[in-house]
C-alpha cells in the first residue's frame, strides 16, 4: 500500500465520528421508525406474555362457579319402603291399639336434582407438576430468542440505511460529475463552432459535439431519476416521505478498518440464537421425560347448595380433595417424544457447526472484499488524475490544432469515465466497511 492510501488511513481516524454522524442520527430514526422493527417488538411483547402466562401456573386459581338445575324425568332409584315396613308398622299399631304408624308407599327418588342451586369458590393448587417448570423455562428461552430476532433485524437494517445512504452520496456525485461534464462538452462545442466558423474543422466535428452534449445531458437526466429513486428507498428503510430530503457529509477519505480486523464472531446474534434454540430442545426433552412421574394438585370447594333457594344451616359446605395422574401406558407414545427431542437437539447442534462456518467464511469474504476494494478507490484515483492531465494536454493541443478531435473526445470521455469509477470506488469501500461492520455484529445498537 502506498504512502497515499497510509495517508488516507490516517486521516480517517479522526474523520470516521464526523462522516458517521448524520448516518447514526437516521440510523436511530430508522430502527425507531421502521415498520418490520415494529412488528417484532410486538412478537416480542407477545413472547413475554407468554412467559408471564406461563408463570401464573406456579400459583393456586381460584374460579367463582354457580350452577341451578330443574330436572324432570331421566333415571331413578326404587326405594320399597312400604314393602320394607308397612307390615311392622301394622303390628305396631295393633299392639298399641292405634295408628300412629301409617301406611307407606313405595318411593321412585329421581336422581337429577330438581330446582336446586349449587354456589361455590372452587380452589386448585398444582403440588407437583414438573410440567409446569420446563415450560417456564421453554417460554423464557423463547423470550430471549426473539430479543436476538430483533436484533438480528435491526443489525441487517443498519446495513440496509448504510447501503442506502452511500448510494444515495453516490448518486448525488453521479449528478455532479455529469453536469460538470455538461458544461465541458458545451464548452468543446462552443469551441468546434469558433473553429468551424474560422474553416478550421469540418462540420463533422460540429455534429459529434453536438451529439455529445445530447448526450451527456441524457446521462445526467438519468442520473437525477437514479438519485431521486435513491432517496425514496432510502427514506423508505427508515419509514419517511419519500420525497423528504437527505442531509449528508461530503465523504472525501476512505474508512479505517482498524476496529474492525478482529476475526471474533461470537457476537453474532444467529449463534445465539441457535445456542438458545438448544437450550429450548434440552428443556422439551426433559419436558417429554415428566411422562415418568406423577402429576399431584389439590382442590378445595367452599361454597352452598340447596333446593328451592333455601338457606339453613346446612346449605354451606367445603370439599377438599387431591388427585393423582399417572400416565402408566401409552403405547410407546411418550418415549418417541423424547427421540423426538433429541433427534431435534443433535439437528440443531449441527446446525451450530454449519452456521460457524457459515459466519467466519462471511466475515473473511467481507474483509478481503473490503481490503481490495481499497486498492481498486487508490488506483480510480490514479487513473482519474491521469485522466484530468491527460484531457488538460490535448485540449491544449487540440486549440492550437495539433490534436485530433477523436483524441480530444476519447480523453473526455476517459475523465468523466474515470470521475465516476473514483466516485463510486469511495462509496463501495464504505459499503464494503458497512459489510464488514455486520459481520462482525460490531456496530453498538444501544
Amino acid at each position: 500500500m502506498n504512502k497515499y492510501l497510509i495517508f488516507l488511513f490516517l486521516l480517517s481516524i479522526g474523520f470516521n465520528s464526523k462522516a458517521q454522524s448524520n448516518i447514526d442520527k437516521y440510523i436511530s430514526l430508522g430502527l425507531n421508525n421502521n415498520q418490520s422493527i415494529q412488528q417484532q417488538n410486538f412478537e416480542l411483547s407477545k413472547a413475554m406474555y407468554a412467559l408471564k402466562e406461563a408463570r401464573t401456573l406456579y400459583y393456586p386459581n381460584v374460579a367463582f362457579n354457580t350452577t341451578y338445575t330443574l330436572s324432570q324425568g331421566g333415571r331413578v332409584i326404587g326405594l320399597p319402603l312400604g314393602d320394607l315396613l308397612n307390615s311392622a308398622y301394622a303390628t305396631l299399631n295393633q299392639l298399641t291399639a292405634s295408628n300412629n304408624f301409617p301406611k307407606l308407599q313405595n318411593q321412585n327418588i329421581q336422581l337429577n336434582p330438581n330446582n336446586f342451586y349449587d354456589v361455590k369458590l372452587r380452589t386448585t393448587y398444582p403440588i407437583f407438576n414438573p410440567d409446569i417448570k420446563y415450560n417456564y423455562r421453554i417460554k423464557d428461552e423463547q423470550v430471549n430468542l426473539q430479543q436476538l430476532e430483533v436484533t438480528l433485524y435491526k443489525r441487517e437494517l443498519v446495513k440496509e440505511i448504510k447501503t442506502a445512504f452511500y448510494q444515495y452520496i453516490q448518486s448525488l456525485k453521479g449528478v455532479a460529475i455529469y453536469k460538470n461534464a455538461n458544461e465541458l462538452v458545451k464548452e468543446n462545442l462552443r469551441i468546434n463552432n469558433a473553429l468551424f466558423n474560422n474553416q478550421k474543422v469540418n462540420r463533422n466535428v460540429v455534429l459529434r459535439s453536438e451529439y455529445e452534449v445530447r448526450k451527456i445531458e441524457s446521462a445526467w437526466i438519468d442520473a437525477n431519476k437514479n438519485s431521486q429513486n435513491a432517496k425514496a428507498y432510502f427514506n423508505f428503510l427508515i419509514n419517511r416521505p419519500l420525497s423528504d430530503s437527505i442531509i449528508t457529509d461530503e465523504f472525501t477519505n476512505i474508512p479505517s478498518l482498524e476496529n474492525e480486523s478482529s476475526q471474533d464472531i461470537s457476537k453474532r446474534e444467529e449463534l445465539g440464537k441457535l445456542s438458545i434454540v438448544k437450550e429450548i430442545n434440552a428443556n422439551l426433552i426433559h419436558l417429554s421425560n415428566t411422562y415418568r412421574l406423577p402429576k399431584v394438585s389439590a382442590m378445595l370447594d367452599a361454597g352452598a347448595q340447596n333446593f328451592d333457594f333455601k338457606i339453613n344451616n346446612h346449605t354451606p359446605y367445603f370439599l377438599f380433595g387431591l388427585s393423582v395422574d399417572w400416565n402408566l401406558f401409552a403405547a410407546g407414545k411418550n418415549k418417541y417424544k423424547v427421540k423426538e427431542a433429541e433427534a431435534a437437539l443433535n439437528s440443531t447442534i449441527k446446525q451450530t457447526d454449519y452456521v460457524k462456518s457459515q459466519i467466519e467464511v462471511q466475515l473473511s469474504t467481507a474483509i478481503n472484499t473490503y481490503k481490495a476494494s481499497l486498492k481498486v478507490y487508490d488506483n480510480t484515483l490514479f487513473q482519474e488524475k491521469a485522466a484530468l492531465r491527460n484531457y488538460n494536454d490535448l485540449l491544449k493541443l487540440y486549440k492550437e490544432g495539433q490534436a485530433l478531435y477523436i483524441e480530444l473526445l476519447d480523453a473526455q470521455n476517459q475523465y468523466i469515465t474515470a470521475q465516476l469509477q473514483s466516485s463510486i470506488a469511495l462509496m463501495d469501500t464504505w459499503a464494503k466497511y458497512a459489510e464488514v461492520e455486520r459481520a462482525n455484529s460490531s456496530y453498538p445498537l444501544n
